[in-house]
C-alpha cells in the first residue's frame, strides 16, 4: 500500500494537482452533459449558460484583483441574453446579441465617468467575448437533429486532447514545450495529444457524425490546435493574474475556467467545419 500511495504521490506532484478527485470531478461533468443532451438539448444549453455565468463569476474576480472592476448582474444579464440568441436565433442571434450586450456595456461604463475607462471597457469586451460569445458555439452545435453526436464529437476531441497530453506527459515528458507561459506543458504531451486526437477523429466522424475519415483526420489536429491554444491563453491570464487556478469551484481541476479554458476555441472551429461539410460535402 505504501509502495502505492508513493507512485499516486509522485503522479500527483509531476501533474500539478490531486489526480483521484480530478478524474471523479470530469466523470461527473460528462454524465452530467450525457443526462441532458439525452433528455432535452435546451437542458444542455441551460447547463452551457450555468458554465457562462460561473466562468464570468471568476473571470471579474480575477479583473478585480488588478482594480478593474466589472458588473456582475450588467454580465450575468448579457450571458442570459447571448445564450437565449443562440438557441433561438442560431448564428446571427448569437452575433446581435453580443453585438447589443458590448454596446450596452460600454454605455453603461459611461455613466461611471471616465477615470480608468479603457481598462474597464477592454476587460468588459474581453469578459463578453471570451465567455458567453464562445460558449455560444457549444449551443449552436446541439441545435440542429444531430447536435447529440455533434456536441458528443467536439467533447470527446477536446477530452482525448486534454486526457492523453496530461498522460503522456506525465509518463514520458521530458522537453518543455512553452515553460514561460505552462511549465507543466511538454512536447511529448503535444505528440500524445496529437496521435490520438488523429485517431478519435477518425472515429468520431465515422460512427458519431458519418462524413469522410479524412475531415475527422483533420479535426483531430484542428482541436489539439484550439484546446492547446486555449489552454495556454488561460494559463497567460493566470500568470498575468498571478492565480495558481481561477478558482475552486471544482475540487482537482480548479475554477469552471480552468475546465472551459481547452473548450472556449475548440467550439467555434468545429461548428465551422460541420457547418462547411453539411453544405458541400
Amino acid at each position: 500500500m505504501s509502495d502505492i500511495h508513493s507512485i499516486n504521490e509522485a503522479i500527483n506532484k509531476r501533474a500539478g494537482r490531486k489526480l483521484g478527485p480530478s478524474i471523479v470531478v470530469g466523470l461527473s461533468l460528462l454524465a452530467l452533459i450525457y443526462l441532458s443532451l439525452i433528455t432535452n438539448r435546451i437542458a444542455f444549453a441551460a447547463l452551457v449558460l450555468i458554465a457562462s455565468i460561473l466562468g464570468l463569476r471568476e473571470i471579474i474576480a480575477a479583473f478585480k484583483s488588478k482594480e478593474i472592476y466589472l458588473s456582475r448582474s450588467a454580465n450575468y444579464t448579457a450571458a442570459v441574453a447571448i445564450a437565449a440568441g443562440a438557441w433561438y436565433g442560431g448564428i446571427r442571434g448569437l452575433l446581435v446579441t453580443t453585438v447589443i450586450a458590448s454596446v450596452i456595456s460600454l454605455i453603461s461604463l459611461l455613466r461611471k465617468g471616465v477615470e480608468n475607462f479603457v481598462a474597464k471597457a477592454t476587460a468588459a469586451a474581453f469578459a463578453l467575448f471570451y465567455i458567453p460569445f464562445l460558449t455560444g458555439f457549444f449551443i449552436l452545435l446541439a441545435r440542429p437533429h444531430d447536435g447529440f453526436e455533434r456536441v458528443a464529437t467536439a467533447i470527446v476531441l477536446v477530452a482525448s486532447n486534454d486526457t492523453f497530453g496530461y498522460v503522456v506527459g506525465v509518463l514520458i515528458g521530458r522537453h518543455k514545450l512553452v515553460p514561460k507561459i505552462s511549465p507543466k506543458k511538454s512536447i511529448e504531451g503535444l505528440f500524445g495529444s496529437i496521435v490520438f486526437n488523429i485517431i478519435f477523429g477518425v472515429l468520431t466522424f465515422k460512427y458519431f457524425l458519418n462524413l469522410p475519415i479524412w475531415l475527422g483526420v483533420l479535426v483531430g489536429l484542428l482541436v489539439v490546435f484550439t484546446a492547446t491554444t486555449g489552454d495556454l491563453v488561460e494559463s497567460a491570464l493566470k500568470r498575468d493574474f498571478a492565480l495558481k487556478d481561477m478558482g475552486q469551484f471544482l475540487p482537482g481541476h480548479g475554477g469552471v475556467m480552468d475546465r472551459l479554458d481547452s473548450i472556449l476555441f475548440s467550439g467555434p472551429a468545429l461548428w465551422l467545419v460541420l457547418e462547411l461539410a453539411t453544405r458541400y460535402l
